[in-house]
């Protein structure tokens, strides 16, 4: 399964420095979302990045970024529904609803579907889903290896989106939460290791 790793939408102290440690550690990709900051703040996050890393980044905003750092995926959503013109690499969308699955699925690299659970980051952003709803689509092929699971997944709850055919998860909550000063690094890559460990199984 692939794990994908949603960055705070807020940033964080030495947050450049996290994320770097995070690729060392086997991070595929990282999902660069932080809705109110100024494409100067991304940049400026962007550039403390180690260069190998950008390939593996997919931007939420200022998609002027993607050809100035070359990063490697735009993910589209409500605010940003195109991708940029000519742009030739990965492209991911958020979804909602099963229809939407349904309808975007032929026009992109993998959907994030969400909340799969009650969501561990946003107070009140309940899972959206029945079990039953969610065998039944995977049954009928529409959830697959390019749907990814996002909204309250922990790594106790791996296995079960395993079983439920999605391709991967995206986690937010559940690590970041774990992240609020430097000193904390080193839990959070332990966390994220056991995440990655679940994921491989």
């Amino acid at each position: 399964m692939k794990l994908i790793v949603v960055t705070s939408p807020e940033f964080l102290p030495d947050e450049a420095h996290v994320l770097s440690e995070l690729f060392a550690h086997g991070l595929d990709r990282l999902h660069l979302r932080k809705p109110t900051a100024s494409e100067s703040q991304l940049g400026e996050l962007l550039g403390d990045l180690p260069p190998d890393c950008r390939a593996r980044i997919s931007l939420h905003d200022g998609f002027s970024l993607q050809k100035a750092y070359g990063l490697g995926g735009v993910h589209l959503n409500g605010r940003n529904p195109l991708p940029p013109t000519g742009f030739d690499g990965l492209v991911s969308r958020s979804c909602h609803s099963l229809d939407e699955v349904r309808k975007w699925r032929s026009h992109c690299d993998y959907l994030f579907l969400s909340p799969i659970f009650d969501s561990i980051s946003k107070e009140g952003y309940m899972a959206r889903f029945s079990p039953e709803e969610l065998e039944f689509a995977a049954r009928d092929g529409l959830i697959d290896r390019r749907v990814i699971a996002l909204g309250g997944v922990s790594a106790d709850r791996i296995d079960a989106v395993r079983r439920l055919g999605f391709g991967g998860v995206a986690v937010l909550g559940d690590l970041w939460g774990r992240y609020h000063a430097p000193a904390d690094l080193p839990r959070l890559l332990r966390h994220f290791d056991t995440l990655r460990r679940a994921t491989l199984r």
